[in-house]
C-alpha cells in the first residue's frame, strides 16, 4: 500500500486479540501438520506466545521508556511474541523487551505526516513493521530503520487479519504458496 490518511476506526480490543491467538494457533497447527509433505523438510517453530507476568513487566518498562500507541500496550497484554518463520517468508512479532532494546538502540521510526512510530515486528526479508500513534501499521521498504515506510494496515487488527489470511492461503494451495 502507499502512504495515505487511513486511520484505524477503533482501538484494539484485548478479547479480540485473545480470539485471534486461538484462531492463529489452530491454523498454524494445521499448517504444520502438512508442512513436511508440502515442502520436503520440517517446519520451524511457528507459535504465538501468550503474555506472562514477565511480559507484562516488560510492557510496563517499555511504556516508561517511550510513549507507545495504546494498541501496542493492549497487544502486549495478551501476546508476548509470535514467531511464524514458515508463513510466507516469515513474520515475527517482537517481545516488549526486544522492542525496548531496539528503541534504545535505534529510537522511533520517523514517517512523514505521522507521529514517531515504534517498530514491533519484522518479516523474514528483514522488513520492519512499525505502529504509529494514529494506530496505523507501516512497513519498511527495505531492511532498514531509516528508509521509507509505506502504509501496511489501518491498524493492528487489520495487520493480524492479514496474517490469518496468509496462513489460510498456504493451507489452500498444494505447494503452500
Amino acid at each position: 500500500m502507499s502512504k495515505g490518511a487511513v486511520v484505524a476506526d477503533e482501538r484494539l480490543d484485548a478479547a479480540w486479540v485473545r480470539s485471534w491467538c486461538e484462531q492463529a494457533d489452530t491454523a498454524l497447527a494445521e499448517l504444520m501438520q502438512s508442512f513436511r509433505s508440502r515442502h520436503g523438510f520440517a517446519p520451524g517453530r511457528n507459535t504465538v506466545v501468550l503474555a506472562t507476568e514477565e511480559g507484562h513487566k516488560a510492557t510496563e518498562q517499555l511504556v516508561e521508556l517511550t510513549p507507545i500507541p495504546s494498541d501496542l500496550t493492549t497487544m502486549y497484554w495478551v501476546i508476548d511474541e509470535a514467531s511464524m518463520p514458515d508463513v510466507d517468508s516469515g513474520y515475527f512479532i517482537h517481545s516488549a523487551s526486544t522492542v525496548a532494546g531496539h528503541f534504545r538502540q535505534y529510537g522511533a521510526v520517523q514517517i512523514d505526516g505521522e507521529e514517531p512510530a515504534v517498530v514491533f515486528a519484522g518479516d523474514g526479508g528483514g522488513h520492519l513493521f512499525a505502529l504509529a500513534g494514529s494506530g496505523q501499521v507501516w512497513r519498511s521498504t527495505s531492511a532498514s530503520w531509516f528508509d521509507q515506510f509505506d502504509l501496511a494496515a489501518a491498524g493492528l487488527q487489520e495487520f493480524f487479519e492479514g496474517l490469518t489470511r496468509r496462513i489460510g492461503s498456504q493451507l489452500r494451495t498444494p505447494d503452500g504458496h
